[in-house]
């Protein structure tokens, strides 16, 4: 499996709180897989797929190394590096994890004493029927026009109906202004989601403008009945890997 490099060369593989969403605050052992097949202007993550030598723009300006960013292993020697961290929840996250699901229940199989999976997953790719099959979690988080990827590459039908119709897949949604909103009622409508299934979280990385944001978020979560997920692990620690 292909896992994102931290500076040092371990794996980024690592014990914190969920930041988002429906676990927010509950200890969980996250591990980020590189390669994503989106390229969002403001991703938090670009070392996973803004590679060098190629066209996609971030705002950061910065392109990486691919070779020197990711970390090839086997299921098997992931396994041990999960399981020394005292935890049942395992966070499999990115870039965007179904790139890889092949390779998923493979790992899990070795994981006996996680009992609480979550996939954090942009909802372009429908899970295997393998996948399927086991009892996970998907944090779906569908990339609006603020991402500035088009939208045959970022909403993909299928797939959307499908994590809309499971029983436990959730929506984030990154909102920037107003406009956005527009723009999100939009898919709701379209694929009938239902408001409880749905989060909205201020785009930021740093506390001062999360907190703006959320002021903005907080009344119309009130209004529409969805929920408000703040991001719990920059408030604590700020934009910084492996927290």
């Amino acid at each position: 499996m292909k896992l994102a490099r931290l500076p040092d060369g371990s794996p980024e593989i690592f014990y914190t709180l969920q930041g988002e969403g429906l676990s927010l605050g509950s200890p969980a052992i996250f591990i980020r897989l590189s390669l994503c097949n989106l390229h969002c202007h403001w991703c938090d993550t670009p070392y996973t797929w803004n590679w060098q030598n190629t066209p996609w723009e971030h705002q950061d300006q910065t392109k990486f190394s691919k070779e020197k960013q990711i970390l090839e292993l086997t299921p098997s020697e992931i396994a041990p590096l999960i399981q020394k961290h005292p935890c049942d929840r395992l966070i499999i996250t990115g870039g965007e994890p179904l790139l890889q699901q092949d390779d998923i229940p493979t790992l899990l199989n070795h994981l006996p004493a996680i009992k609480f999976i979550e996939i954090e997953t942009n909802g372009t790719r429908t899970p295997s029927p393998e996948l399927q099959n086991l009892p996970i979690q998907y944090n779906v988080s569908p990339k609006l026009s603020n991402s500035q990827i088009p939208e045959s590459k970022r909403i993909h039908p299928d797939s959307i109906q499908f994590f809309t119709q499971h029983p436990d897949s959730f929506f984030k949604f990154v909102i920037c202004d107003k406009k956005d909103m527009s723009e999100l009622e939009a898919l709701r409508s379209k694929f009938d989601i239902p408001a409880s299934k749905i989060f909205l979280m201020p785009q930021g990385t740093d506390a001062e403008t999360l907190q703006k944001n959320s002021l903005f978020l907080a009344p119309i979560c009130q209004q529409q009945g969805y929920r408000l997920s703040p991001r719990l692990h920059v408030l604590l620690w700020g934009n910084q890997r492996a927290t």
